[in-house]
């Protein structure tokens, strides 16, 4: 196993398992999950040129089991040109 980085923090659990399902949907080729206290944000990048609104249907899906009471998921899209995520659609609760 390679040796993490001295001061690099080990994923939390939830997102780690998050990142598990999202890899898990066909298409997904990037995705990048943030936690905060009572809100989870989830951005992912799909192969080919045009984004489907059904890969954020299926990457919801995908981790809708891993959602608690009171916490708010937010879905998007990872864009390519400035790795960070762009807001579509709103807020899951």
């Amino acid at each position: 196993m390679p040796k993490r980085p001295e001061g690099a923090s080990e994923l939390a659990p939830k997102v780690r398992r998050t990142l598990e399902l999202v890899y898990g949907v066909e298409g997904v080729v990037a995705a990048q999950v943030w936690q905060w206290s009572g809100r989870i944000a989830v951005a992912v990048r799909g192969a080919g040129a045009t984004f489907s609104q059904s890969l954020l249907w299926q990457v919801e899906s995908a981790v809708a089991g891993l959602r608690e009471p009171g916490e708010t998921w937010d879905f998007g899209i990872l864009d390519s040109t400035l790795e960070g995520p762009r807001a579509t659609g709103s807020p899951t609760h």
